[in-house]
């Protein structure tokens, strides 16, 4: 079900569980964020994301296979085509596994968040639960950040840290970081599409 016209429109790209994706749709449903999920895509065909899409009632859900493209910037001109018909003002990453192209990053500049459970920079790339454990830090944690043409690199948005336990494991640490995530995520899309960010260089302000 649409909500009212003018609510913002926002695309969330997963590729697996989706809980962040959960997340900002039960965010959506309390009224806790103004915005309407208008597409979820998929690069994986099994993905428990594209369900719970189903569940919700997002009406445009989709598994793209990046192999029947001839490259993968006719991948993501095939990805901003959808974004730009559901009218998509704000693209939300929520363990999308793919690295998008300056191709995409330069269509949709400073309207790209991504989260990453670590504190950016550091433990950048796809295992960084297991790096900070196997580095034995003492602080982890979320980071909300904009995305450019690098790596986990771009402007952060907004972060919050969490003490590592004593003897904790990836599985009790995802557990803790998810909880921040789900609820980290959710303000960070709020504050862009309330336009209370001003980003200049690398550093981002709240208003």
């Amino acid at each position: 079900m649409r909500l009212a016209r003018g609510v913002p429109a926002i695309a969330v790209f997963c590729s697996g569980e989706g809980t962040n994706l959960q997340a900002i749709l039960d965010a959506t449903r309390a009224g806790r964020l103004r915005a309407r999920v208008a597409l979820v895509v998929s690069d994986q065909p099994d993905a428990k994301a594209l369900l719970r899409a189903k569940r919700a009632g997002v009406e445009t859900r989709c598994y793209i296979n990046p192999r029947e493209y001839p490259t993968r910037e006719a991948f993501e001109r095939a990805l901003i085509a959808l974004c730009e018909y559901e009218k998509v003002r704000l693209v939300c990453l929520a363990g999308f596994m793919r690295m998008l192209s300056p191709v995409f990053v330069r269509r949709y500049r400073h309207r790209i968040l991504n989260i990453h459970p670590a504190l950016l920079p550091a433990f950048p790339g796809a295992h960084p639960i297991r790096d900070a454990l196997q580095w034995g830090v003492k602080v982890t944690g979320v980071t909300v950040h904009l995305v450019d043409e690098a790596m986990d690199h771009g402007p952060i948005v907004l972060q919050e840290a969490l003490a590592i336990r004593p003897g904790e494991t990836a599985t009790s640490l995802l557990a803790r970081l998810h909880t921040i995530e789900h609820r980290l995520y959710a303000q960070a899309i709020r504050l862009m599409l309330e336009r209370r960010t001003r980003i200049v260089g690398r550093t981002v302000t709240i208003r």
